[in-house]
């Protein structure tokens, strides 16, 4: 298995076709959990060498964008891609209810204002997809709106991409009964109570009208400069080996290399 295989298998290249009911929530990749970790625990060091030489080069930037019901794993995909990753290469931008002041402004304009500068890794834990999701189950905004908003979203990411910035995609695809198994966790296990919110329960009882959202959404939104990757999150071990390969595999084919501002050693002899 390489990083090729699960683009193939997870890649959203033709969305006419999308279906969400024939992507799995499991994968058929790894037998066992460790060898999915010690996957990912092998991208790691690897990841954080790119980001530095993308960081270094300053030039381009890379938009990762992790969506998915609450307890998929945006958090824990995060650490396992970029735990060996140097702080100052990556950012997370996450995604709440909006401000006023942010509600004063387009829809957008609160994800332009965070997307990544050259040199920048930035992933955004939910993003500008809550405005065809969250918003459209919820009937926040009328339906003509949200209808085009997913042409807009087309466009805004295909601006970024034509100047410079390279998109991945992830929806994080969980079954409703390992959505309750986490669930459960957060209110048993007491580093993970905090994160409990009655309101997600909100969200479950209305499961199959997110499930339409999310279909359409990938259906309408993946593109070729921005195609979205449907990733089995059932397993949070071979989650991460999944994912962490293709950001491993997208950092390789983008090959950041370290600038050279030609100094030489013997430019500064005696000052040194």
């Amino acid at each position: 298995m390489n990083a090729q295989d699960f683009i193939n298998a997870y890649r959203i290249d033709h969305p006419k076709k999308f279906r969400l009911e024939d992507m799995d929530t499991r994968p058929g990749y790894f037998t066992k959990g460790k060898e999915a970790r010690a996957v990912t625990a092998a991208n790691a060091p690897v990841i954080g060498d790119l980001a530095h030489k993308l960081y270094g080069e300053a030039n381009r930037s890379l938009l990762i964008v992790l969506q998915g019901m609450d307890t998929s794993g945006k958090d824990g995909t995060t650490s396992a891609i970029f735990h060996q990753t140097p702080p100052l290469n990556v950012k997370v931008a996450a995604f709440k209810a909006p401000s006023k002041k942010e509600l004063a402004h387009d829809y957008l304009w609160r994800v332009h204002n965070v997307c990544p500068g050259k040199g920048e890794i930035t992933v955004f834990n939910r993003s500008h997809y809550e405005e065809v999701l969250v918003v459209k189950v919820r009937e926040f905004a009328p339906l003509d709106k949200v209808e085009q908003r997913y042409e807009q979203i087309n466009n805004f990411e295909k601006h970024l991409s034509e100047n410079g910035t390279t998109i991945l995609k992830f929806m994080l695809h969980i079954s409703h009964a390992t959505q309750g198994e986490r669930l459960k966790e957060r209110l048993v296990e007491g580093h993970k109570l905090w994160k409990f919110n009655p309101g997600d329960l909100d969200d479950r009882d209305l499961w199959p009208q997110f499930m339409d959202a999310y279909e359409t959404m990938v259906a309408r939104t993946s593109t070729p400069w921005a195609p979205w990757h449907v990733i089995p999150s059932d397993s949070r071990s071979r989650r991460g080996a999944i994912i962490s390969s293709i950001v491993r595999k997208t950092l390789e084919d983008m090959a950041p290399q370290y600038p050279d501002p030609g100094f030489k050693l013997e430019d500064f002899e005696g000052r040194i």
